[in-house]
C-alpha cells in the first residue's frame, strides 16, 4: 500500500505526516476529507503545552477575538474512536476529544514527548515524518496565555493542509 500522507504548512515551515489507514481507517478518511475541503486552512494550533502537545483543528480559531470558544469547535459531527496499537510517542498524530471516547471530530494533536498514559484513550492515526525539530518544536515554544493559547495567534497558524495518497 502506498504511503498516505499530508503536509501542514506553517509560518515556521512544513510539517509532513504519514497516516495509518490500516489502524484508523475512518479517522484517516475524516482528516483527509476535511483537509481536501480546506477546512483546516487558516486555523490555529490553539493549545500549546510545552513538553506535551500542540493541538489544532478547531474552526472557532478563525475568530482570534473569541479565544474563550477555542477548543470547543468541530466539523458538526463526531467519529467513533479507533484505539489501536500505535503509541503516543514523540511525533504521534492523534485525535483530540471530550470526555466521550467517540467525540472526536476535527481537532488533533501532535505529541511533543512520549506520553504513554494516552495510549488506548485517544486515536493515533499517523505520525510526523519531517519537521518535528525545526517546525513543531518552534510552535511549541511560542508564548502562551493562562489557557495554553498562543499570544501571537498568527505564529501558530495552519496556513494550508494538504493530503495525498502517496508521495
Amino acid at each position: 500500500m502506498a504511503n498516505i500522507g499530508g503536509t501542514i504548512t506553517t509560518n515556521f515551515g512544513d510539517i509532513r505526516v504519514e497516516f495509518y489507514p490500516q489502524d484508523a481507517p475512518k479517522t484517516v478518511e475524516n482528516f483527509k476529507g476535511l483537509a481536501k475541503r480546506g477546512f483546516y486552512n487558516g486555523l490555529i494550533f490553539h493549545r500549546i503545552v510545552p513538553g506535551f502537545v500542540i493541538q489544532g483543528g478547531d474552526p472557532n480559531t478563525r475568530n482570534v477575538n473569541n479565544k474563550s470558544k477555542w477548543g470547543t469547535g468541530g466539523p458538526g459531527w463526531n467519529i467513533k474512536a479507533e484505539f489501536n496499537k500505535n503509541k503516543h510517542l514523540r511525533g504521534a498524530l492523534s485525535m483530540a476529544r471530550s470526555q466521550d471516547p467517540d467525540s472526536a471530530g476535527s481537532q488533533f494533536f501532535i505529541v511533543l514527548k512520549d506520553s504513554n498514559f494516552l495510549d488506548g484513550l485517544y486515536t493515533v492515526f499517523g505520525r510526523v515524518t519531517h519537521g518535528m525539530d525545526n517546525v513543531v518544536d518552534k510552535i511549541a515554544s511560542l508564548k502562551t496565555d493562562s489557557a495554553d493559547a498562543p499570544i501571537d495567534a498568527e505564529q501558530a497558524k495552519l496556513i494550508n493542509v494538504t493530503v495525498s495518497d502517496g508521495y
